[in-house]
């Protein structure tokens, strides 16, 4: 065995050690939160035995606690007990609402749990127990689905996404939400405004042009992936067109896997003006009619702007538009109330 095969040899049993410790890891971690919503159940089903008053309960939780400290270690405090307890409040409710609890405690992992999955770490349901049904069942798919951190789960909730794609839903796009999560089927379905790229750290006071911006969101290209949502793959920056003897540049090329098809972004520091979104309409009639190949779906345009004028754009665009699109975007947390403002549409 030569040198190159002895390589590929070390190669293999790493990747299969590798997805070996990521599989127990998994495992142990879902273990861990059935056994936590299986204490959570002993706690309540020993309060509805009659036993509990709140005061007697505090000094229950407090017998518990410091008992299992000493034997298990940390991780059993008043306060994460409490939260064992709400949790198997709120997910039992969730996917037990037809039976009743049982008057039987169990030394076992209960039915009720054994047929609910929990996909995600205890420190990402600690986080979700805080939030209203509607949105929490949002962020559980998401963080399911796009394998985000606790870090990640944070940021996106801190940032409004459940707010942000609300804008321009009715009432039955909003309850597919919430229960579905965010369901890529059209461009629309991409788009978000604003766009929130705090993750630039960019101060106040600092000044900036169309290219700092561009060049920022390259160098924190994982960040960028990740407001952008699912199915994005970057492909260049400043990509060269020629036609007609003349050169245009296009700021940043993505492609979408769920919709097949190349995504265009142009970035506009100031007045967004009819002639933006006339040069990006002309961008992706370019990939539409030269690039894209046999199979794929119809360019899309994103132009990303500092500021709109809604009227102006929706004069601009065809009445009919489904590729060319123009969103704010935001170098700041937006708050709440500014949030509630964008989805009323003020």
């Amino acid at each position: 065995m030569d040198k190159l095969e002895k390589q590929d040899l070390l190669q293999s049993i790493r990747e299969l050690l590798v997805v070996s410790k990521q599989d127990v890891y998994r495992y142990v971690n879902t273990r861990m939160v059935y056994v936590y919503f299986e204490i959570g159940r002993q706690i309540v089903e020993y309060e509805q035995g009659g036993k509990y008053t709140a005061e007697y309960g505090k000094k229950t939780l407090k017998y518990l606690s410091d008992r299992l400290i000493q034997e298990f270690g940390r991780g059993f405090s008043v306060r994460n007990l409490e939260y064992m307890r709400y949790f198997f409040l709120i997910y039992n409710k969730s996917f037990q609402k037809t039976k009743t609890l049982s008057a039987k405690s169990s030394t076992h992992i209960s039915s009720s749990a054994k047929k609910q999955e929990f996909p995600l770490s205890w420190s990402h349901y600690v986080f979700l127990m805080r939030l209203d049904e509607p949105i929490r069942n949002f962020y559980e798919i998401e963080s399911e689905q796009n394998n985000w951190s606790l870090r990640e789960l944070k940021r996106q909730f801190n940032s409004g996404l459940y707010e942000r794609l609300l804008v321009g839903k009715n009432k039955e796009e909003i309850l597919r939400l919430s229960k579905e999560g965010q369901i890529i089927e059209k461009p629309k379905d991409l788009i978000k405004d604003p766009y929130i790229f705090e993750f630039l750290d960019i101060k106040e006071n600092r000044k900036y042009q169309e290219k700092d911006i561009e060049s920022m969101l390259i160098d924190n290209l994982q960040e960028f992936l990740l407001e952008l949502g699912k199915g994005f793959a970057f492909v260049s920056r400043q990509q060269r067109i020629s036609f007609s003897e003349q050169h245009y540049y296009i700021d940043l090329v993505f492609y979408n896997r769920l919709l097949k098809c190349f995504v265009l972004f142009d970035i506009k520091i100031g007045e967004l003006k009819h002639q933006d979104l006339g040069q990006l309409q002309m961008y992706v009639n370019y990939y539409d009619r030269r690039v894209k190949v046999e199979g794929e779906n119809s360019t899309i345009g994103i132009l990303l702007c500092a500021d709109k004028e809604n009227s102006m754009v929706e004069m601009t665009l065809p009445k009919e538009n489904t590729q060319v699109f123009a969103s704010k975007y935001r170098l700041f947390l937006p708050t709440k109330e500014e949030l509630l403002e964008q989805i009323r549409g003020v």
